[in-house]
């Protein structure tokens, strides 16, 4: 092997090494629009879950004033069915 023979087998080289840094570093762009990508989505997630929390503590409030109420309103209910009887039968 002579002197120019090394040089170009070099040369490849060193070119071949340049493509496969270009190479990793669109690959690296690549993963980092992926990355990206993947937050965004994860931080949508997180605000759609805290609005779903938010939506069930108020129908958890909500089904417990109703309940209450419900325990007044159906024996005033059934009272006034039993005195609407009363007046209408006597």
């Amino acid at each position: 092997m002579d002197n120019k023979e090394q040089v170009n087998l070099l040369k490849e080289i060193r070119d071949n090494q340049k493509l496969q840094l270009e190479r990793q570093a669109e690959a690296l762009a690549i993963q980092k629009e992926q990355f990206e990508i993947f937050r965004k989505q994860m931080e949508q997630t997180q605000r759609i879950q805290d609005r779903a929390e938010k939506l069930q503590d108020k129908s958890a409030q909500i089904i417990g004033s109703a309940r209450k109420v419900f325990v007044v309103v159906v024996p005033v209910l059934v009272l006034l069915i039993i005195y609407v009887s009363w007046l209408l039968f006597r």
